[in-house]
């Protein structure tokens, strides 16, 4: 009787920590999932903001094709089209409604490129960069952007991005200590077993070795737990926002859902093995208090 019920004492503990463990990593990836979603929004904000080259009236044909050719090859580039001064009064018609051409007798509009760059290289720095580069060929006339935009964009990436990774870093801390405590409760009402090991003269290895087993095992099954409701909350919310593709790094998810896993088995295996260390070290008379 008395061992049915250590038995149950001891799945009972295992379940719960099985539990506090799988919420905890849930609640970290679902923060890591919001991060990830942010730094894609943020490069598709990046990637669409766009900068015009202005080109001379006298700019040759090979000029322009040989500017137009060196930014399709520029690491920098991620898109880049060139509109003739004819495609932009086209346009400008289409949105005013008049053709100004018609009315003045000429056409004022240059020929330009635009070009959309990589998040990486949206920024203050590399812009300068960039425009000094553009403004070296002798076709150019012009490189124009909206500086305010730019950097408003960024501060405001820079901002979403830090409050995000206090979020994490506390929520980690929290975890941490949540599920140390959780597997330190569960050590605890086995704590006789360990003792009763050591005095029949098992090695501490010998004993922590189940332990740590079934630490890592708690780890994997709460990873797993956890990346189960994440994938589903994800799938449900593609499912409701099919939208939300646009903004959806499968590879990064995946990524973080084998972080989450590892996570598991990480803290719960150092937690398990501090646990038991903690009472390899008591005497037989401290386990009482």
């Amino acid at each position: 009787m008395p061992e049915e019920k250590n038995r149950r004492r001891i799945q009972s503990s295992s379940i719960t920590t099985v539990i506090s463990v799988s919420l905890v990593l849930f609640l970290l990836g679902l923060l890591g999932i919001l991060f990830i979603s942010a730094k894609k929004i943020s490069n598709h904000l990046k990637e669409n903001i766009s900068f015009h080259v202005y080109l001379k009236d006298n700019a040759k044909d090979d000029q322009v094709e040989r500017l137009h050719n060196f930014l399709n090859a520029s690491s920098y580039v991620k898109s880049c089209v060139y509109l003739s001064k004819d495609s932009a009064a086209a346009i400008y018609k289409k949105e005013v409604g008049e053709d100004f051409v018609q009315f003045i007798g000429y056409n004022p509009l240059p020929s330009s490129m635009e070009i959309q760059l990589k998040a990486a290289y949206a920024n203050t720095d590399s812009i300068a960069w960039i425009q000094k580069q553009i403004l070296d060929f002798s076709s150019v006339k012009e490189f124009n952007y909206k500086e305010s935009l730019v950097n408003m964009v960024n501060k405001n990436v820079d901002r979403i991005a830090l409050v995000l990774l206090i979020f994490i870093g506390l929520l980690m801390l929290i975890a941490l200590g949540l599920i140390n405590n959780t597997i330190r409760l569960a050590i605890y009402s086995r704590r006789y077993i360990i003792k009763t090991m050591q005095l029949v003269g098992a090695t501490g290895g010998f004993i922590r070795k189940p332990f740590l087993l079934d630490g890592i095992k708690h780890g994997i099954i709460s990873g797993i737990i956890a990346n189960l409701i994440l994938g589903g909350i994800i799938y449900a919310a593609l499912k409701k926002i099919p939208d939300l593709e646009q903004v959806t790094d499968v590879g990064m998810i995946i990524y973080l859902f084998g972080m989450v896993l590892i996570l598991g088995v990480f803290i719960s295996g150092i937690s398990t093995f501090f646990a038991v260390r903690k009472y390899l070290r008591l005497s037989s008379e401290e386990l009482y208090y």
